[in-house]
């Protein structure tokens, strides 16, 4: 029945040892032999996406920058790309700058910072990406970027949320992967409108797609997808809207997901 299934990486395919259990690296090899398609679908960008892809045998188009990138495992083909517009990324910028706001961007797929600090240093130890200080930062922020991202205390985040989703308007796709990370990308890039440009590519209903996630940014696939699965260690609100609810991610979820329903579906 299911023909395409995507995954956030982020506590969802890892543990929180940051690992790919064999348990669920064979789940997905089972998948695969079973012709169903397995793609990833995560917030981080291409450079550290690809290498947990690779690990786990996937060749395909994976989901990167929240959905504002997809792009071949094989070839480096870029399939879909979306920019966060100009006026937009200026006008963060500038609100940043205004309230000592920690902010990074990703210009290409590499990782920017006006200054270095422990949000950087922590974030980037998390990801295991490089990251590059540039003092002047206004000549990163005149460049294309597909995502750009504020690190803080998540009630200081829950405050300036609202404050800028009025200030950057409709064009601005504005979301929390974790507590204390709020990131900002062209309004078509969701999750959500990735997993459907795929499934159009592959040339398959919606219907026939799975998604599983944890966290905010993922419940827009999840609500698109044929089966919209939240893992066990989900935010209460993505379990509010799955149609399914898995183990957590310490526990072989997305195992779980699989054996049930992909290998022991009629």
């Amino acid at each position: 029945m299911y023909k395409l299934m995507a995954i956030d990486i982020d506590d969802t395919l890892i543990n929180d040892d940051k690992e790919v259990t064999p348990a669920v690296q064979q789940a997905l090899e089972a998948a695969i032999a079973k012709d169903v398609i397995v793609t990833l679908a995560t917030g981080r960008a291409y450079s550290s996406a690809q290498a947990i892809a690779r690990q786990t045998g996937l060749n395909v188009p994976i989901i990167t920058f929240q959905g504002a990138l997809i792009k071949n495992l094989l070839d480096e083909q870029v399939l879909y790309e979306r920019y966060l517009p100009l006026v937009a990324a200026r006008k963060l910028y500038e609100f940043c700058l205004e309230r000592n706001l920690h902010l990074q961007t990703y210009i290409g797929d590499k990782l920017y910072s006006r200054e270095e600090n422990q949000k950087l240093i922590d974030y980037c130890a998390l990801n295991k990406t490089p990251y590059y200080i540039e003092p002047v930062f206004s000549k990163m922020v005149e460049q294309p970027t597909h995502k750009m991202l504020v690190i803080d205390e998540p009630e200081v985040l829950d405050e300036i949320a609202p404050i800028l989703r009025e200030m950057l308007g409709n064009e601005v796709h504005i979301t929390k992967s974790k507590p204390h990370f709020l990131e900002f990308m062209h309004h078509e890039g969701t999750k959500g409108h990735a997993l459907s440009f795929l499934a159009d590519h592959y040339k398959c209903d919606l219907s026939e797609t799975i998604a599983i996630g944890d966290s905010w940014n993922d419940h827009e696939m999840l609500e698109c997808a044929g089966l919209g699965v939240a893992m066990g260690n989900a935010i209460p609100a993505l379990k509010e809207l799955a149609d399914y609810v898995t183990l957590s991610n310490n526990e072989d979820g997305v195992k779980h997901v699989i054996d049930k329903f992909i290998l022991n579906a009629n």
